[in-house]
């Protein structure tokens, strides 16, 4: 595929808004899980919540969209100046011209569980000022952020589980490609929800402790919540060096299980591959993994085979899982942002929580955050029901649209 500048991004999650702190906390090891006291949930677990009192309501013109999975997008779009630098891409291309395509897995749901306590006993009604499009829908993402920006482009939102704000860039590029779009707002947002917690829940999968990835006695995931967001452009003469550059995306669908994933990670595999082969690149040439990591037995075994066969045993990879918590549909761009800071800054972030590796594991995983120069990087992201998405990343090494 043809590069494509990342101009502009900004994530927020459990270690705060903006890419400084999650910066620092990678870099230290900081974790950002905290025991599970969401609403009404009485599950033993951890979580990675963002603070109510930092969601502010939306309010004004957009207030149809109030509820948390878009007052988390408020608040991610707010920070790092992102807003701006989209607003200054209006002026350049026009609204029409700048497309949005963005990730989520439940959206809303929240405040339809909320209108359910309010449900009419007679008439089995919902409660009058519940806005099923404004809020649950899953577009309702896309709809708030594309107002929000005030931009008239092409708009959607992809829901393909743990992968979807990952393949939001494979189908923003097509976008950019097609000349439907001269460039694009990708991204994602995902909030905690009672229907996340307990059918995570009710398939044994949440961990009673901060979970912990690639460990040999790791038990299960930490659900977490946040928004991250970037602006994609076509490279140019203009673009400094150091500019993080999307350079391929690989996507499958294997579709072996709903929720469990192909035991030998085939289609991981092929997602991996096909990435590589659209950036241009070797298994070589990739400077650090993260790894979709989630903490289960089953996910971490699949994915440490399809990239020892992808990539061996000598490429660092991690998963970061253990800092903001497993963001389900914002896991995606969660993920990618961490990648351009490990790019931009210049590290690779370790595994916080994982103690004692799996001694089946066969990866030069990194357990602490080191100092190294990667300049071309994968992120992985793979959902339910066999819906794989692998990106590769570089550092622009001169000026203009040069690696």
């Amino acid at each position: 595929m043809t590069p494509l500048a990342v101009t502009s991004l900004t994530l927020t999650s459990c270690l705060g808004a903006g890419l400084r702190p999650h910066a620092d906390a990678l870099l230290n090891l900081r974790s950002g899980l905290t025991r599970c006291n969401f609403e009404t949930a009485q599950l033993n677990t951890w979580v990675g919540q963002i603070p109510d009192e930092q969601l502010a309501p939306v309010r004004g013109r957009l207030a149809r969209f109030d509820c948390r999975n878009n007052r988390l997008a408020q608040l991610g779009l707010i920070a790092d100046g992102f807003g701006q630098a989209v607003a200054q891409a209006r002026s350049r291309y026009g609204a029409r011209r700048i497309g949005v395509i963005l990730g989520t897995s439940t959206s809303g749901i929240l405040q339809t569980e909320i209108a359910y306590r309010f449900l009419d006993p007679a008439t089995g009604t919902l409660p009058g000022d519940f806005d099923f499009a404004g809020t649950q829908d899953t577009f309702s993402l896309g709809a708030f952020v594309q107002a929000r920006l005030e931009l008239e482009g092409p708009a959607s939102v992809i829901s393909t589980a743990c992968s979807s704000s990952a393949k939001v860039f494979g189908a923003a590029a097509r976008m950019i490609a097609a000349g439907l779009c001269d460039a694009a707002v990708v991204g994602g947002a995902d909030s905690l929800c009672l229907t996340t917690l307990y059918g995570f829940g009710s398939l044994e999968l949440l961990s009673r402790e901060p979970c912990r990835p690639f460990d040999v006695e790791r038990s299960g995931i930490s659900i977490g919540e946040g928004a991250g967001f970037a602006l994609l452009e076509p490279t140019s003469t203009n673009n400094p060096k150091g500019t993080i550059q999307l350079l391929g995306v690989g996507e499958s669908s294997d579709g072996y299980h709903m929720s469990s994933p192909h035991p030998d990670g085939a289609g991981a595999r092929l997602a991996m591959e096909r990435a590589l082969t659209s950036a241009g690149l070797a298994p070589r040439d990739i400077g650090y993994i993260n790894l979709h990591g989630t903490g289960t037995r089953t996910n971490d075994s699949a994915e440490e085979k399809a990239v020892f066969s992808v990539f061996g045993a000598s490429t660092p990879c991690s998963s970061t899982k253990g800092m903001t918590g497993h963001l389900l549909g914002a896991a995606g761009i969660a993920e990618a942002i961490i990648c351009a800071l490990a790019l931009r800054e210049r590290f690779m972030p370790g595994s916080a929580n994982t103690r004692a590796l799996d001694p089946e594991l066969r990866l030069r995983y990194l357990r602490e955050t080191v100092r190294e120069d990667p300049l071309c990087v994968v992120s992985n992201s793979f959902g339910f029901g066999g819906s794989n998405c692998s990106l590769v990343l570089g550092r622009a090494l001169q000026g203009g649209g040069d690696h």
